[in-house]
């Protein structure tokens, strides 16, 4: 069930929302930066006051994003400086231990490393410039819009897949050659070994 945001009527430093990922994928956030640039003289104002950013009062009187690190990032990068945020909890009352911990149970964390490895919420970055590239999730992104999968619900969807992809695909490929590596990447993501993962497509039985 979709928490029930309320939204602040104030606008946000971008620089001051606590991401709850360690990564994201720089292709992706490049997408957006171009995507952004065509829009932003257009209707950007009224863009962000549509796409209101997820967020949860922790303690410290800190915010934590839930949702659309990449469009952060990428709006970021393009010299925005504020955006409008919607309060998905109220946790600041919370021992720490209490609120990652909660945070964790609502699958509002993803504390893993550009490696794919787990690590502690201490190794979260503070602000959304220090989100580390995943170059995995960029191609998971890719491989998502060339019907390899279908776009699901299921929180950090994409990460799974990334992470997927990450055991099969070759690092140095992937890097030096992208579009090889998508191509490998949809010869493999409709097979069976796949289906457990959110928005499989593969055949029927």
């Amino acid at each position: 069930m979709n928490p029930r945001l309320e939204p602040l009527l104030h606008p946000v430093r971008i620089m001051e929302l606590r991401p709850t990922q360690i990564t994201v994928g720089l292709r992706e956030v490049a997408r957006k930066q171009e995507a952004w640039r065509r829009r932003a003289a257009a209707d950007g104002p009224d863009f962000l006051g549509r796409h209101m950013i997820p967020a949860v009062a922790g303690p410290g009187d800190h915010l934590f994003i839930i949702d659309h690190h990449h469009l952060l990032r990428a709006l970021h990068e393009e010299g925005v400086k504020h955006v409008l945020v919607s309060i998905a909890a109220e946790l600041g009352r919370l021992k720490r231990s209490e609120f990652w911990t909660y945070m964790d149970n609502r699958n509002w964390l993803h504390p893993f490393d550009p490696d794919g490895k787990r690590r502690s919420h201490r190794k979260l970055p503070k602000t959304i410039e220090e989100l580390e590239d995943d170059p995995y999730r960029s191609l998971a992104g890719e491989v998502r819009r060339a019907g390899g999968y279908a776009k699901d619900a299921t929180p950090f969807s994409e990460f799974l897949w990334a992470d997927f992809l990450r055991r099969r695909i070759d690092r140095k490929l992937l890097e030096k050659h992208f579009e090889r590596a998508v191509e490998d990447a949809l010869a493999l993501v409709h097979g069976g070994h796949a289906s457990h993962l959110p928005g499989w497509c593969g055949p029927a039985d």
